[in-house]
C-alpha cells in the first residue's frame, strides 16, 4: 500500500478528542456486544453500538449507559489539519494522519457508491479519535471495547492504541488491518443510514432468542462493505481529483483477510481457553469473516452484501 503526499485531507473528517477524558462507566456496566466478557478480552474491532438499549429510547434505557454526562461531544473536538496538512511531508509517518486519509477514502467511496447502489445520499460521519475514555451520544466507553460506531450522534469511535493490541494479542499484524476497521465501522453508518441496523433492532426485539443471530448478520454485512471499499479504495479521489492510494496490493488485501480471520468469534474464544460455542456469536466466525469480506472485494458490489437471505 501507498499513500498519496499530495493528496489533500478535508476537514471535518477525523476530530481528536485525546486528553479530554470521558463520563467513566457505572457499576451497571456498558451495553455494548462484546463475544466474551470485558476488559482486554473485548478488544474486538467490530464492535458496534446499536443493539436494543443503545437506542435513542431503546428498551433497556439509558440508565445502563452513562457517567455523569451521557451526551455527545459534538463540537468540543479539534480537526487535526495541521498535522495532516500536505505541507508537513512526513505526514504519513504518523498514525494520525494515515487513518485521516483511510476515514475520508472511505467517506469518498460511499459518497459516490450509496446513491449509485441504493438510491440513497450519503452524510458523513466524523471520526473521533479519543483515549481511555470517552462520551458518546452512546453514553461513556473506555478504549477496552475497541472502535465503534455510535448511531445516535452518527460518530465513528477509535483509541488508536487498539492496533497494537490487535497485533500484539491477536496477530492480526501489516498496515491494512487499520483501514479495514475503519470500513467496517463505516459500514455500520451505511448500515444506519439505510434502516437496516433499525430493521434488525426490532428483529431482535421481536425475537430475542435469535438476537446473536441477527447481530451476525448485521456484523458480516458490514464486513462485507468493507471489502466493497477495499476493491474501489484506489480510485477514490481528493477534491482536486488527486488519488487517495497510489497503489493497494494484494499484500494489503490478505492483511485485511487474516485481521477478519483474528478477530472471528471461534477464534477469540479459542484464545480466552474456552471451548467454542457457537450460541454465543455475535459477530460471526473467522471462516464467515473472511468470506463476506471477500464477497465484498471479488464482487466489488455492496448490493452482494444480502447477508439476511439464506444462510450466512
Amino acid at each position: 500500500m501507498e499513500l498519496n503526499e499530495q493528496a489533500d485531507l478535508e476537514s471535518g473528517q477525523v476530530e481528536d478528542l485525546r486528553g479530554q477524558g470521558g463520563g467513566g462507566i457505572r457499576a451497571g456496566g456498558l451495553p455494548i456486544p462484546i463475544p466474551i466478557g470485558g476488559g482486554k478480552i473485548g478488544l474486538i474491532i467490530t464492535v458496534v453500538v446499536l443493539l436494543a438499549g443503545l437506542f435513542v429510547g431503546g428498551g433497556l434505557g439509558t440508565g445502563l449507559i452513562g457517567g455523569e454526562d451521557s451526551g455527545s461531544n459534538s463540537g468540543s473536538g479539534q480537526p487535526l489539519e495541521q498535522e495532516c496538512d500536505k505541507s508537513n511531508t512526513n505526514r504519513f509517518q504518523e498514525a494520525d494522519c494515515r487513518n485521516f486519509l483511510y476515514v475520508q477514502s472511505v467517506q469518498t467511496y460511499w459518497k459516490v457508491q450509496l446513491p449509485q447502489s441504493f438510491g440513497k445520499a450519503y452524510q458523513e460521519a466524523t471520526t473521533r479519535f479519543f483515549s481511555g475514555q470517552v462520551n458518546t451520544g452512546c453514553g461513556a466507553a473506555d478504549s477496552g471495547v475497541g472502535p465503534f460506531y455510535c448511531p445516535a450522534d452518527s460518530h465513528v469511535y477509535i483509541d488508536l492504541t487498539f492496533y497494537q493490541e490487535l497485533s500484539n494479542r491477536f496477530g492480526a499484524q501489516g498496515e491494512f488491518a487499520a483501514p479495514y476497521v475503519i470500513a467496517h465501522e463505516y459500514g455500520h453508518h451505511v448500515q444506519n443510514l439505510l434502516g437496516t441496523s433499525d430493521q434488525v433492532n426490532r428483529a431482535q426485539q421481536r425475537d430475542p432468542n435469535n438476537a446473536n443471530r441477527y447481530s451476525v448478520m448485521l456484523e458480516l454485512q458490514a464486513d462485507c462493505y468493507a471489502g466493497a471499499w477495499a476493491k474501489g479504495a484506489s480510485t477514490t479521489k481528493d477534491r482536486d481529483g488527486d488519488t487517495l492510494f497510489k497503489s493497494i496490493s494484494e499484500q494489503d488485501i490478505q492483511q485485511a483477510v487474516e485481521t477478519a480471520e483474528a478477530i472471528g468469534d471461534d477464534a477469540i474464544q479459542k484464545r480466552a481457553g474456552g471451548r467454542v460455542n457457537q450460541d454465543q456469536f455475535t459477530h460471526g466466525s473467522s471462516a464467515q469473516r473472511k468470506q463476506w469480506f471477500l464477497q465484498g472485494y471479488n464482487t466489488g458490489d455492496p448490493k452482494q452484501c444480502d447477508t439476511f437471505s439464506g444462510a450466512v
